[in-house]
């Protein structure tokens, strides 16, 4: 279904295969908020020629390392861009023990888990990074000024364990807000303001995004630094936009530009046992005794594997009946076959 929408709109089948695998492993492992929620946004944005259609355009490396690289994404889809980087990241640690591969001109590249995974399933630590519109409000500020720039770092453990941490440097990210609205549901504290810079429980009149912690005094400005430190790995070290020069969400007018970050670890060029002492660490943590009996005690990755499950017990993603007629919605507006959905 995602290929046949991005087709409809003259993207590059094989970048559009790319967008499929990201959105299809998004909802799979429970992110809806970057799954089939976001694919609007992507056929928009080819639809405008604000994103490119791939066709007869790849990523190119402007210059490299043995061990480094910086890759201009050329404005295609950004999981194609994101795809292509992680990649080149993870030859490089296989040949000198880590790949570190910063982008520009890039675009929206949905779950950083998806980047990381792809390194750890061959064994690699790895890690993405990218920047975003601004979104994040500053401890102390009023006005948006940096992106939800998220952080992933996968890891893998014994016996096809892993430990895959997937989080956004804000409270939330923009796309659970979305979901809440379109649900008609209420927000939790903590996530956004309002235009007067006070939190609100109302995603109708969301104006801001707080940082991860929240307001300063539940140490807000602790995601505040790691957002900054986030673009200091991607849009500054890339020479990409950064912070507020990005364009605002869904501006489908400019270029996007986005700076991203890839980095692959080789863990046998360190320490022999990784795997192993990942393994006793979690295990360590997940046999913790829990505060309310039958509420086991996670590390990052086991919701994700826990959806996974799930999925598959269904044989297929469950989504919300409003998701599914927003799908239908947009098929029937490019006119393309819809999902098939499974009662």
């Amino acid at each position: 279904f995602v290929v046949r929408c991005m087709e409809a709109v003259g993207t590059n089948t094989e970048h559009a295969d790319v967008l499929a695998d990201l959105i299809v492993a998004a909802d799979t492992r429970g992110h809806y908020s970057h799954g089939l929620n976001r694919l609007d946004m992507y056929v928009n944005s080819i639809k405008t020629k604000t994103t490119s259609d791939g066709q007869g355009k790849n990523p190119q490396i402007v210059k490299q390392t043995v061990a480094t690289a910086l890759v201009e994404g050329n404005n295609i889809l950004g999981p194609a861009v994101g795809k292509f980087a992680i990649d080149l990241a993870i030859q490089k640690a296989k040949d000198a023990g880590i790949g570190f591969v910063t982008v520009k001109g890039s675009n929206h590249f949905g779950i950083a888990g998806w980047y990381g995974m792809r390194a750890m399933e061959q064994g690699l630590i790895g890690m993405a990074f990218t920047n975003t519109s601004p979104l994040l409000v500053p401890t102390r500020a009023k006005k948006v000024t940096l992106g939800t720039n998220p952080i992933c770092l996968a890891a893998p453990a014994k016996d096809g364990d892993d430990f895959v941490l997937d989080m956004a440097t804000t409270s939330v990210a923009l796309g659970k807000i979305e979901l809440q609205e379109r649900k008609g549901e209420s927000m939790p504290n903590g996530w956004a303001i309002d235009k007067t810079g006070k939190e609100t429980n109302d995603p109708s009149a969301y104006a801001g995004l707080l940082p991860l912690g929240g307001s300063e005094e539940s140490s807000g400005y602790k995601g505040y630094g790691l957002a900054m430190m986030v673009e200091v790995l991607c849009g500054i070290l890339s020479g990409a936009n950064f912070g507020p020069n990005i364009r605002t969400w869904k501006d489908f007018e400019k270029v996007a530009n986005l700076g991203q970050c890839f980095i692959a670890i080789n863990p046998e060029a360190f320490a022999d046992g990784f795997s192993e002492r990942m393994s006793d660490l979690m295990d360590y943590c997940r046999q913790l005794e829990p505060v309310e009996p039958g509420v086991p005690v996670m590390v990052a990755g086991d919701p994700e594997r826990n959806h996974v499950d799930l999925c598959k017990r269904l044989g297929g993603i469950p989504y919300h009946q409003n998701q599914i007629s927003f799908a239908n919605e947009m098929a029937k507006r490019l006119n393309v076959k819809p999902m098939e959905i499974k009662q």
